[in-house]
Formats: C-alpha cells, structure tokens, sequence
C-alpha cells in the first residue's frame, strides 16, 4: 500500500476543498488550483484530505501516491506559495525586467527574453539574482528549469545559470609543463 497516498492532508485556516466528479479545486488566500483525478475516491472531512483507491492494480497504487502529492503540494501554494532562486555567474551575465519580460544577457549575440507566464511572478532583486514565484509549483519549477536551461553551468570556471542551493562540481583545468624535463 501506497505511504504517501495513506497519510491524510490537513487543510490550513482560510483554504478550502471541493469535489465536483473527477476534478477536485482548493481555493485559498492566493489562489484557486484544480486538478483532474481517476483511479482514487477523495473525502473531505473536518479541513482533512483522505484519498483512497479504487483497486490494487500497480498503476493505481502509483496513481494514489502521486494524486495525494500533488494535492498536498496545492494545498501549500495557495497557501503559502512557492519560490525558486536563480543566480547568474560569468563576465558580463546580467539580468533585468522590462515589464512582463525577463532579459538576460549571458554571453550570447543577442539577448533573451523571457516572458512572464500567468499566475507566475519573476523579480530581479540584483542584476545576477532571478526569483521566481507563483503558488503552482510545477509552473514554477518548470519555469525555473527552461531559464536554468538557456545557459548550463560550465565546470571548469563555473559560468552560467545556477540554482541558488545547486552544488557546481567544478573540474581542474589543463597542466601544461608540469613534469617535463
């Protein structure tokens, strides 16, 4: 039996739940989120989330984990909210906002622009430092991951696009000379 799909969700004040057929809505302080389910029952009950499944089939006991998380993680954004941090490194990498879009200049003929999705918010709180927030984190960290993508971190002098938390592995370059005689 599936651990996470077991363990119930604890609904916080000011968010609420409803069911309607296969699509369950958790509206909150800032937002509404839906999610389209099949192979799981959902019950609300006292600010509590249970899903239980329909059969034993592997796909459900997968489905059954997978929904409870997705739901959890609804629950918390709308909520809370989540955020991704992005830091820039290299000679002449920057970034600015210009309105809805994202420009960044990472070493390339031309700038790239990124335009701000809906329901997602990006702040340059300095010229090498991205945050990017929303209360879906699949939005988020989709976003986070296209931006992370437009300029991979090079191992050997550490330039490009990081996440804040990322650990660079950073390569020796080459030794010319050494041991010649």
């Amino acid at each position: 039996m599936s651990r996470i799909g077991r363990s119930p969700i604890h609904m916080p004040d000011g968010v609420s739940a409803q069911v309607e057929g296969n699509v369950i809505t958790i509206k909150g302080p800032l937002g509404t989120l839906s999610q389209e389910f099949s192979d799981v029952s959902i019950s609300i009950e006292n600010n509590t989330i249970t899903l239980t499944r329909k059969n034993d089939q592997n796909e459900v006991k997968a489905k059954h984990g997978l929904y409870r998380a997705l739901i959890a993680n609804m629950v918390k954004g709308v909520k809370e909210g989540f955020s991704r941090n992005l830091q820039i490194k290299g000679v002449g990498y920057k970034v600015n906002k210009q309105g809805n879009k994202l420009v960044l200049n990472l070493g390339y003929s031309h700038p790239i622009e990124v335009v701000e999705p809906e329901g997602i918010k990006i702040e340059c709180p300095t010229a090498t430092d991205i945050k990017i927030s929303g209360i879906d984190k699949q939005k988020v960290g989709q976003l986070a991951s296209n931006i992370r993508d437009l300029r991979p971190v090079e191992p050997y002098h550490g330039y490009g696009v990081r996440y804040d938390d990322e650990v660079v592995i950073r390569k020796q370059g080459k030794t010319a000379g050494k041991g010649k005689k």
